[in-house]
């Protein structure tokens, strides 16, 4: 089970290479049967943001990296028009195997997934979470609400303590479905989002000084 292997692991050099390993041969949840690659994240080891999504699609479980299908190269091209570096983020998924069909992870796949999540996020120690779509943001804020409700709103991630910065966005997937950019749509609300996380980022001092974010919501790719 993934909490005897986070032990054993917690006990060894704690990075993310050493938690790796055990992720790639993880067989917690069902998913494992019908996987091609387990898909662990990619992305700066200390980065002050963080983006986590839902599941691998058919692309991800086929290259093992997140976010390189077209909703991958949607995602590029929102921080890049924001000036956000991909190789500056640490971008994963809440859970790190393919669901069939391309579904939204189930509740007991998510339970039985999160401790790698949990530990990625005790040794990168981001300063703000993204989170895009319904299944992470419920996880990340312990809420029942869904995107439509909250993203583009700051919450809080308390699970490992000390609580950090959440912003919930559109999934990219959401915005090839809708790809409404006037006054209002999901591009345009998904623009106004991204600028706020980079203005928030240019805001941050550096991480061995401990911050909490009280900002209020302000404010085409």
């Amino acid at each position: 089970m993934i909490s005897s292997v986070v032990q054993s692991f917690e006990a060894s050099s704690p990075d993310l290479e050493h938690l790796r390993v055990p992720c790639l041969t993880c067989v917690a949840c069902k998913l494992f049967e019908t996987r091609r690659n387990v898909v662990f994240g990619e992305g700066d080891p200390d980065a002050k943001l963080m983006i986590i999504g839902e599941g691998p699609g058919e692309d991800e479980d086929r290259t093992g990296r997140p976010f390189v299908g077209r909703g991958g190269q949607l995602l590029d091209q929102i921080l890049s028009a924001a000036a956000i570096p991909r190789a500056s983020v640490f971008i994963g998924n809440i859970v790190k195997c393919r669901p069939p069909g391309n579904r939204n992870p189930e509740p007991d796949e998510v339970i039985a997934c999160d401790g790698w999540l949990l530990e990625q996020i005790k040794l990168i120690r981001p300063q703000i979470i993204v989170t895009l779509g319904n299944v992470p943001t419920q996880w990340a804020l312990d809420t029942k609400l869904g995107i439509t409700k909250t993203r583009g709103q700051w919450g809080e991630f308390k699970k490992l303590g000390a609580p950090i910065a959440v912003l919930p966005m559109f999934h990219p997937a959401y915005l090839l479905r809708n790809p409404v950019r006037t006054v209002g749509g999901p591009k345009w609300l998904t623009w106004q989002d991204i600028k706020l996380v980079k203005s928030t980022l240019e805001e941050l001092p550096e991480k061995s000084v401990a911050v909490r974010l009280e900002i209020p919501q302000t404010g085409l790719f």
